[in-house]
């Protein structure tokens, strides 16, 4: 589970978003940092009982930064306001499947999947789906990947208007074959966050997008 000095820290850092005020608050920081790396080999523990591939990963390989890139961004707050883990079933390769859990007052959420992949790795989802389109067909049916995620994410930025370059506009997978992203999605209450059960209860969710997961990264590791 998060701790309430963590989500204290994220709470106060939203209303004092600058260097300032992070360098006066070093230590409590730190505190924070090692309470994040607690909470992520905590559920990494149960997320490796139920996804073998997950083994290699250790705590470092989870993480994100804190400080924001605002070189493109209009919005210069220095640092994230929210708690994000990524769990990925090849650390060694860029854009892995994975399983991400994000912790931000109000809009948690916990996904999967791989989200905008490489034109050449989407070439070979695509690839796949367009010979295989059947398993995938399976797994988002699946009662229990419906329970938790009901469908691939799908929305206007995340999905072409017309068949993609050198697929046929009538190919019976068609839907699945426009999409730029393959990932599922979770809203989750914050309050599950801080329940001492918490990293079992994420995991037997988080689980549901293994055959998903599976799916892509056969994909991803299929030679042209």
């Amino acid at each position: 589970m998060i701790t309430k000095e963590a989500l204290q820290f994220l709470a106060d850092l939203i209303a004092n978003n600058n260097t300032e005020w992070m360098h006066a608050n070093k230590k409590r920081y730190e505190s924070y940092k090692k309470d994040y790396h607690s909470y992520i080999a905590s559920i990494l523990a149960e997320m490796k009982l139920l996804d073998p591939t997950l083994e290699p990963l250790e705590v470092k390989n989870c993480t994100f930064r804190i400080n924001r890139d605002i070189r493109f961004s209009k919005d210069k707050s220095p640092y994230k306001t929210n708690m994000g883990v990524w769990f990925t079933q090849n650390k060694n390769k860029k854009n892995s499947p994975g399983y991400y859990i994000h912790y931000e007052k109000g809009m948690s959420f916990i996904a999967g999947g791989v989200w905008c992949p490489e034109p050449n790795e989407l070439k070979l989802i695509r690839k796949e789906i367009e010979f295989f389109h059947d398993d995938l067909e399976e797994i988002v049916s699946d009662k229990t990947f419906k329970k938790e995620f009901k469908e691939l994410t799908r929305d206007e930025n995340n999905t072409l208007k017309k068949a993609p370059k050198d697929f046929d506009a009538n190919h019976p997978a068609i839907e699945f074959l426009k999409l730029k992203s393959y990932t599922a999605s979770q809203k989750i209450d914050d309050k599950l966050f801080t329940e001492p059960d918490f990293s079992k209860k994420i995991a037997q969710k988080l689980i549901a997008l293994k055959p998903m997961n599976d799916f892509l990264r056969r994909a991803l590791e299929t030679e042209e």
